[in-house]
């Protein structure tokens, strides 16, 4: 079993203090191991995701039908997941998380049997790719409420940008190795390496040690009234309301759009498989620098949402727009990247602002809500730039999609600034 206490890894973490403080919890050698399982089974979910996108467009030629299969990914969190959130708040949280990557593996390895003997269709695809969403609408609130029982409650902010960060290096990973084993060796034995990564995952979640969790009675609290509770802190607590605003605009557009890349590499760059999977791995590449760059800032102070974050929401709008006008492949990679960098640190600043103040008995109920925003959202988008890429272009409804919408947000938090 690993170990709970927090060990020495080396002079850099004494010697600096703003590291220390911001990639701390990197003392604890639960946490260090969670981190590496998770490595592990990261890189099979992004590549699960790019060779899933990549069928869905090489079976119908769709962009509408690729955005439809990123809908059914995400759609199921905006129903389930405050669901899962009573739930996670009520069960043992380490054998939930470990049941349901267990049948991510199984679904993967189900997927893989369906290409594999020449099974796929894209209603096979639609309804397999369905229930992974149903799996990862569960594993949003399962994750954030696990994760920050690994370590003493003064890392919790660390915790945030540790796990963005290993989230994003496989997001940058994944999408590129998938891409190349699709072109190399095929779909199907794709999807084979993707079911086996699971078990290091599987290996270290059952071997985990969680900090005790606050006893309140809210687990004997009735289902919908626990829910309710949660609903309630996150309408009447400001920064949290706020928060969760911004990621969702975010989420809707940006994501969105991040979302429905299979189009932009093939359909109007016309780079195939490889040119997918370095589109999305590029977007890897500024998440994780968005991911750092967070850490390199001091730590975020309770109930307040830094100016940056509010600034960095707008600008991540205008590149969607200017991504729709990007006249080569070389403007369109920065473009995404940039992207990805602005959602990333949006993300980490929300998210750490809702977790920072929150009990352990009520942080799977709201970090729930705030997975209904941000994956929901993505799930909207996504297949609202599907519809509107097959009616006015890919390029054109990005560009009306981004102005628009940077137009509102900068509007609605200069109005707010005004009224402070």
């Amino acid at each position: 079993m690993f170990l709970t206490c927090e060990g020495h890894v080396g002079r850099t973490f004494s010697n600096n203090r703003e590291w220390r403080v911001n990639l701390g919890a990197l003392k604890s050698r639960n946490f260090r191991a969670y981190v590496f399982g998770a490595a592990f089974g990261l890189l099979a979910i992004w590549m699960q995701r790019v060779t899933i996108g990549w069928l869905a467009w090489e079976m119908t030629d769709s962009a509408s039908f690729v955005g439809a299969v990123a809908f059914l990914l995400f759609a199921p969190s905006i129903v389930l997941s405050p669901l899962f959130g009573v739930w996670v708040d009520r069960w043992r949280v380490k054998h939930t998380m470990l049941v349901l990557q267990s049948i991510n593996a199984m679904l993967s390895a189900v997927l893989w049997a369906v290409v594999a003997l020449g099974w796929a269709t894209p209603f096979l695809i639609a309804l397999i790719t369905l229930l992974i969403g149903m799996v990862v609408a569960a594993n949003h609130p399962v994750r954030m409420a696990l994760t920050p029982r690994l370590v003493r409650r003064e890392y919790l902010g660390s915790v945030v940008t540790i796990v963005a960060i290993n989230f994003n290096i496989a997001r940058m990973v994944g999408p590129a190795v998938g891409g190349f084993l699709i072109a190399v060796i095929g779909v199907a034995e794709t999807l084979f390496v993707q079911t086996l990564l699971f078990a290091p995952y599987l290996f270290v979640i059952a071997r985990l040690t969680l900090r005790p969790r606050r006893d309140s009675g809210s687990a004997q609290e009735p289902f919908f009234k626990a829910l309710g509770a949660g609903v309630r802190y996150v309408w009447q607590t400001e920064t949290v309301r706020e928060a969760m605003f911004i990621a969702g605009v975010l989420a809707l557009v940006a994501r969105g759009a991040l979302e429905v890349l299979p189009p932009l590499a093939d359909g109007v760059f016309e780079r195939g498989a490889d040119g997918l999977g370095v589109l999305m791995s590029v977007t890897g590449v500024g998440a994780i620098l968005g991911g750092f760059s967070q850490a390199a800032l001091p730590q975020q102070e309770p109930g307040r949402l830094p100016l940056t974050t509010r600034i960095a929401i707008v600008f991540g709008l205008m590149l969607v727009a200017v991504l729709g006008v990007s006249p080569i492949w070389e403007v369109a990679l920065v473009v995404a990247a940039g992207m990805s960098f602005v959602t990333t640190v949006t993300a980490i600043s929300t998210q750490t602002a809702i977790q920072l103040d929150l009990e352990d008995d009520m942080r799977g109920r709201v970090m729930s809500l705030w997975a209904v925003i941000a994956a929901g959202g993505s799930a909207l988008g996504a297949g609202a730039m599907g519809i509107l890429a097959d009616w006015l272009g890919y390029q054109t409804a990005l560009v009306w999609t981004g102005s628009l919408a940077a137009l509102g947000v900068a509007a609605y938090l200069l109005l707010a600034r005004l009224k402070a």
